[in-house]
């Protein structure tokens, strides 16, 4: 942000089936790691994969349609939805 590097070094794997939450104080990088595993926020170095396939430099709606997607809470994104 504004030339300022919010995480460095992270490393981690989530597996299929597995449940994971990522948890921290305010300012320690959660939505930062989030929103560049979505694309939002391009990296300044490394790479993500999903299911063992390069998903980092694609646009925030290929990697949606790759699998991997982001509700916010508390924003009532489903709650007018029908099912």
């Amino acid at each position: 942000y504004s030339g300022i590097r919010a995480l460095r070094g992270v490393s981690l794997t989530v597996t299929k089936g597995e449940i994971f939450a990522l948890i921290g104080p305010n300012g320690a990088g959660k939505s930062t790691l989030l929103n560049a595993a979505s694309g939002l926020v391009p990296l300044a170095e490394g790479s993500i994969s999903l299911e063992g396939e390069k998903i980092s430099g694609r646009s925030a709606h290929a990697i949606a349609r790759a699998g991997l997607i982001q509700v916010p809470e508390g924003r009532r994104v489903i709650a007018p939805l029908t099912v």
